[in-house]
């Protein structure tokens, strides 16, 4: 079987990184990570598009598509330090949510299987419930928490008639038994949704949502450390799914839904890579980016660095894990980097 590639567009892979195939177990065996797209908007409750968003995350990006990108903060190259290979997209026809859901839930559980990461571009909010349930899958229903930036929690019931949605995946998910409420973490709520009965389930889920109000009292630094230690207890693996919209629009335009007050992108590329850099990453995607509403690439370029970062930060943390070091933040600066030289003043 040959390898489907892109389902909209010219098959060329993230930043040109080498493709695999799912049918063909060899072209992935010895990947550290390996990138799915997931061009599904059929959940979408607003505005389409992010059916586009795989596309625009693999090309937005104004350096050479060579398969390389050293960190300037951290001193890797998440490209090169680890095997990264792209699979293309899963099949997902817009149209039946009921079929697409299943078979990217089959692509991720492969590729955690083989022993890699699996990075999906996504794609609209409710392929977070196949992406994380492949990984618990084979990690064990319980055993990996869930770290979820959004503007929304997205743990609706029956929506439009439909268990299905963008804005139900994180509830499926929990009734699932694939992942605990108990550690389910949720960073930059905000706006007029949900409603109290939704918000009710939650706390009765014992659900932790670190809204904007408590991010901006508290601190983000202090929520996130805060966030860490919950999601480590008795669970093996965490899950990152970050929706774009979790920033302000004017950080994330091209979004089906967006909501004022949010992050800046500089807080979600700093927490990201925090959480990649400290915790047991098993999984991430990266989700509502939606091309049709960008504006001049802001949001595909956002995405796109939170994959780099993740990558970047994941190689880090194995890094330190090997030569038995800690990175800190300013040793660039300490090896003398971070300053111009004599002759540069």
């Amino acid at each position: 079987m040959t390898r489907y590639g892109q389902q909209f567009g010219p098959d060329f892979t993230f930043l040109g990184v080498d493709r695999c195939d799912l049918d063909e177990p060899a072209t992935y065996a010895d990947a550290d990570v390996v990138i799915l797209g997931a061009p599904f908007d059929g959940g979408t409750s607003h505005r389409p598009g992010a059916r586009f968003g795989p596309q625009a995350i693999r090309e937005q990006d104004y350096l050479p598509h060579d398969g390389s990108r050293p960190s300037l903060a951290l001193r890797t190259d998440g490209l090169k330090d680890l095997r990264v290979v792209d699979a293309g997209d899963v099949e997902m026809y817009s149209g039946d949510i009921e079929r697409s859901l299943p078979a990217l839930e089959a692509a991720v559980e492969k590729v955690a299987r083989a022993g890699a990461i699996p990075v999906v571009l996504g794609g609209d909010h409710s392929i977070a419930y196949p992406d994380a349930k492949g990984v618990a899958n084979v990690l064990g229903h319980g055993r990996v928490s869930m770290i979820h930036f959004d503007a929304h929690a997205d743990t609706g019931d029956i929506e439009f008639g439909s268990l299905w949605g963008h804005g139900q995946p994180m509830r499926r998910l929990i009734e699932s038994g694939a992942l605990r409420g108990d550690r389910f973490l949720q960073m930059g709520l905000r706006g007029y949704w949900p409603e109290p009965d939704t918000l009710d389930w939650m706390a009765g889920k014992t659900m932790r949502s670190y809204e904007m109000t408590e991010i901006v009292h508290r601190g983000f630094a202090e929520c996130l450390t805060e966030a860490f230690a919950i999601a480590t207890d008795e669970c093996e693996g965490v899950f990152l799914s970050v929706d774009v919209d979790v920033c302000d629009p004017g950080h994330a335009p091209g979004t089906g839904t967006p909501e004022p007050g949010g992050l800046t992108a500089r807080e979600l590329l700093d927490a990201v890579r925090r959480i990649c850099l400290e915790l047991p990453v098993v999984g991430v995607d990266v989700v509502e980016v939606s091309p049709p509403y960008d504006h001049a690439g802001i949001t595909a370029a956002l995405a796109n660095r939170v994959v780099l970062e993740s990558l970047s930060a994941i190689a880090r943390r194995r890094q330190d894990a090997r030569d038995g070091t800690t990175w800190n933040p300013l040793q660039p600066l300490l090896e003398g980097r971070g300053t111009p030289g004599e002759g540069e003043r």
